[in-house]
């Protein structure tokens, strides 16, 4: 029986280890992304990401909002910057599960 070149088994080994390396590269870029700020180990420092974040207004720009299709309360607190409880108080009697497409709210006085 012929000796086996330790080449046979080294190749699979490289394989994964370099498809283990490629996930982890992968990995740590998509984590780096994903948050608008990190902070560097070596000196503690908090460095802000290169994403601008838009500001939000404290008026929304437009006084009412028509309900779309699909929109839920929260969302259209979200898209307009104006909280929940703010919506509730200037449109009395809205039900936040009974959204009709079409509706029109208010958002502001």
């Amino acid at each position: 029986m012929a000796a086996r070149r330790p080449s046979r088994y080294l190749a699979p080994i490289a394989l994964l280890a370099a498809a283990a390396a490629i996930t982890l590269v992968v990995k740590d870029h998509v984590n780096s992304h994903s948050s608008t700020s990190t902070t560097n180990t070596n000196t503690g420092s908090l460095v802000q990401s290169t994403r601008k974040v838009q500001p939000q207004s404290h008026r929304p720009a437009h006084k009412f909002y028509t309900v779309r299709s699909g929109d839920t309360l929260s969302g259209i607190a979200q898209k307009t910057g104006v909280s929940i409880q703010a919506i509730l108080r200037l449109n009395h009697g809205l039900n936040p599960s009974a959204l009709q497409t079409g509706q029109r709210l208010r958002l502001r006085r």
